[in-house]
């Protein structure tokens, strides 16, 4: 009985779970906000590009 008792007792899994999915939440802000800058980002080095080429060129 004592080993079901401390079975029972032990929260170390669930706690290894709940950082998991705490983990998991931040990856996918992470992923979330990388997309959505990604686009900003790229049409800003585009036109950063275009007037760099203009002014040499």
């Amino acid at each position: 009985m004592n080993i079901v008792a401390r079975f029972a007792n032990d929260e170390s899994g669930a706690t290894a779970i709940e950082y998991g999915l705490i983990a998991a939440l931040i990856a996918v802000g992470i992923i979330a906000a990388a997309t959505t800058l990604g686009g900003s980002l790229s049409a800003l080095f585009g036109r950063i590009s275009t007037k760099l080429n203009g002014a040499t060129g």
